[in-house]
Parts: structure tokens; C-alpha cells; sequence
């Protein structure tokens, strides 16, 4: 399997991975003390909602398009990191309908709007044509870019230079080992850095096979583990993509608080019609 985000950005799941990132960021920029920000799978960094792949598939409709036709407060830090990337574009549904973004940012460029002064990004990318792309959307911010295996990056990366720091890891999930490098990985990090926070997306498709991996997670005895589940559908359609959710390692006080309002304004702007859909966060192992 080739997996290009370039035909899913802005779709559901990048609105709840790019609002929670937003959120969690924030929370730990309470705090003064520096921050370094690693996405090991970091993608192209921008992507065109107007191009012919994002056409081809068309869910951002479902995604983004539907955030800047909400109204909810809750997502204004959402909307305005994807409006910082279309400067000089009006992308305010209420005002102009069938109107919308043309650039969607990938997490790496949600990233670099967040850093402060003291605050570091490294971002990675193994696919040559990706990496070339990478650069160019990160060329106007300070953002490191390397070139390597993502689950040897993670490692070799930590623990980071600065006090605390974030990891993020969304991989396309293209490799039938994928869960399994993620889990030895996972549990090799944390013995690196047992106090680090690592945001580690996934899709879902069905919740056998999730529920499966959940339980291998919990072996490894991680104590504060966050799982973000976001189903779309009431009940699970077999074969297709049925939502995404994070795990969230050491989440801060400040996120886990506010996450209940947010979460529920997620179910309520991105439920399909017909669907209430479902969006829950439990700590692994309640």
C-alpha cells in the first residue's frame, strides 16, 4: 500500500488530531520552561484541498469544510491555524457559502505557529519526494528537517535537550508490522524518557483489532495513557475507515480538563448525516 495524505487532508481525523495537538501544546506552554516538538512522520507539511487528489476523494468535506461551517467557539484555534496558511483568502463559510480553504497544514506547519521563542521543532520525513516538499513548506519557519527511519529517529531523539517535550507519531500505517514497531517502540521510549508526552494517531476500522492492540498497550505498564477513540458511524460500517483516535502518553492536567467540551464539539460539527457518532477519552486500562 502507497499512502498519500495528500488524498485525506482535512479530512475528520486531521480535525481532531490538529484540534487536540493545538489544545495539548497549549496546555503545556502554561508553563514556561522551553519545549521540543518532534513528529517523526511529518508528510509533506502542506497540502492543496484544490488539487487533484484531495478532488479525487473529496473528505475534506467531511472534515475541514465542516469545522469552518460550525460556529462553535471551540474550534476557533483550529480555524485560525488553517486560515494562518491561507493568507489573503477568505475561507469563512458563514460569509461566503461554497467557499473554503485552498491549503490545508499538515501537522508540522500547525506545529511551528505554536512555538514560542524558546521552544524547538524537528521534524521527519523518509520518502525522498516528501522530504523535498517538506522543506519547501517549511522554509520560512526554524523547523529542523531529517531525512530517516521514523521509529529510529524517535529513539535516537530522546531524551530531548530541552526540560519536557512532545512526540508525535502518525504514520500511514502501510506495513502489516506498523502497531507492532509502534508498541516496541512505545515501551523503548518510555524507559528513555518515562516523563516525556507522546500523541500517537491511528485509524479505525474496526474495534476487534483495536481493542486488540489496546491490550498489548496496557502490558507495558505505561501509567498514564490516554485513549481518544472517534467513531463516526453508529454502528461500525465493515471494510472502511470508521473514525481515528490518539494515544496519548502523560497528557497535562490543563488538557485533560478542557477535553470534554472540545471532544463533544468534534462529535457534534463532524458526525456524518444520519450518524450521531461517538468520541470518548479513558485512560488505558479503566
Amino acid at each position: 500500500m502507497n499512502y498519500r495524505h495528500s488524498f485525506h487532508a482535512g479530512n475528520s481525523a486531521d480535525v481532531v488530531k490538529h484540534c487536540l495537538l493545538i489544545a495539548l501544546v497549549r496546555a503545556l506552554q502554561q508553563k514556561d520552561s522551553a519545549l521540543t516538538l518532534i513528529d517523526t512522520h511529518a508528510g509533506c507539511g502542506l497540502y492543496d484541498l484544490d488539487g487533484e487528489e484531495a478532488r479525487r476523494t473529496g473528505e475534506c468535506a467531511g472534515g475541514v469544510l465542516r469545522a469552518f461551517a460550525d460556529a462553535n467557539p471551540l474550534l476557533n484555534d483550529y480555524r485560525a491555524a488553517v486560515q494562518a496558511v491561507n493568507v489573503g483568502q477568505s475561507v469563512n463559510l458563514g460569509e461566503h457559502a461554497g467557499s473554503g480553504p485552498q491549503l490545508y497544514p499538515g501537522s508540522p506547519r500547525i506545529l511551528a505557529q505554536l512555538l514560542r521563542p524558546q521552544d524547538f521543532l524537528i521534524l521527519n520525513e523518509k520518502h525522498a519526494q516528501d522530504v523535498y516538499a517538506l522543506r519547501g513548506a517549511m522554509r520560512d519557519t526554524p523547523a529542523a528537517v531529517h531525512e530517516r527511519d521514523a521509529y529510529e529517529l524517535w529513539l535516537a531523539l530522546l531524551p530531548p535537550r530541552t526540560p519536557r517535550g512532545v512526540v508525535v507519531v502518525d504514520p500511514p500505517y502501510e506495513q502489516t508490522d506498523e502497531r507492532a514497531r509502534i508498541t516496541a517502540t512505545l515501551a523503548a521510549a518510555h524507559r528513555k524518557w518515562a516523563h516525556g508526552v507522546t500523541v500517537i494517531w491511528y485509524p479505525l476500522k474496526d474495534r476487534a483489532t483495536h481493542r486488540r492492540w489496546k491490550e498489548k498497550l496496557h502490558k507495558l505498564g505505561i501509567p498514564k495513557l490516554l485513549v481518544v477513540e472517534h467513531w463516526l458511524y453508529d454502528a461500525d460500517q465493515p471494510g472502511i475507515y470508521n473514525g481515528a483516535g490518539l494515544f496519548i502518553v502523560n497528557p497535562p492536567y490543563a488538557f485533560t480538563e478542557g477535553l470534554p467540551p472540545l471532544l463533544e464539539a468534534l462529535r457534534a460539527t463532524l458526525a456524518p448525516e444520519g450518524h450521531r457518532g461517538e468520541i470518548t477519552a479513558d485512560w488505558l486500562g479503566d
